[in-house]
């Protein structure tokens, strides 16, 4: 039985069709992988540590990144700094059905940031994914702290007296004044030496009226006698 030639066509158009959708598939698949040629994909699964993630590294807490983006309601995530002492090994940016690894230093991404437009895998409708979550790994290394040095005392310093003689100004007068021979006036109490008012002359005396009183007083007692022993006489 012979294969009529119509038959051959249709057969080799069919194959044709058949080879052809195989490679548009193919390229659909590699295009749903090469989302971003700088990020290895892994579709298919989630990660949410370094550890599943198999990324070396601990994870780096978001405060010591300097960032934009990133969000659930946001396709690309932009890293511009991070830390000092943080040295980022990989980062990790999860949505729709797998996430990217983004290693620094590796296929095109630069050694250290900034880091821009980071994102997920396309979707299975080959479109570019929003991103549900996103890390970073890698290590921190505490800040050296150079050790104070001593505060050094503080010198003090005495002042030194001239050395240079003094000059014939600065000398004492040696001329000297005779001694006053005027004698200090008396200083004359209130009251006088004698309880009076009168200057005090050096003599006191106040016992020549004690006497003069008793005198009259004697001559008075005599008077009285002698009129008493006339009376009697009498």
């Amino acid at each position: 039985m012979q294969i009529k030639p119509r038959r051959r066509v249709r057969s080799a158009v069919t194959v044709v069709a058949l080879a052809a959708v195989a490679l548009v598939g193919t390229a659909g698949t590699a295009l749903a992988t090469r989302s971003d040629d700088r990020a290895t994909q892994v579709v298919g699964s989630n990660a949410t540590t370094c550890e599943g993630a198999k990324v070396p590294g601990k994870l780096i807490p978001t405060s010591d990144l300097t960032f934009t983006g990133g969000t659930q309601d946001d396709k690309y995530l932009d890293i511009t700094a991070v830390a000092k002492g943080v040295t980022v090994t990989a980062i990790v940016v999860k949505g729709g059905h797998g996430y990217n690894v983004y290693v620094p230093g590796e296929k095109g991404l630069p050694e250290n940031p900034p880091w821009t437009q980071l994102r997920s895998p396309l979707n299975k409708g080959d479109q570019q994914a929003q991103i549900s979550h996103w890390f970073v790994c890698g290590e921190k290394k505490a800040p050296t702290s150079e050790p104070t040095k001593p505060s050094e005392p503080t010198k003090t310093t005495t002042a030194k007296p001239p050395t240079t003689a003094p000059t014939s100004s600065d000398k004492p007068s040696q001329t000297s004044e005779a001694p006053s021979t005027t004698a200090p006036a008396p200083v004359v109490d209130g009251n006088g030496g004698n309880g009076g008012g009168l200057a005090d002359t050096g003599f006191d005396n106040a016992w020549l009226l004690w006497a003069g009183g008793l005198l009259v007083l004697a001559g008075a007692g005599v008077l009285v006698l002698l009129r008493v022993r006339r009376g009697k006489t009498d």
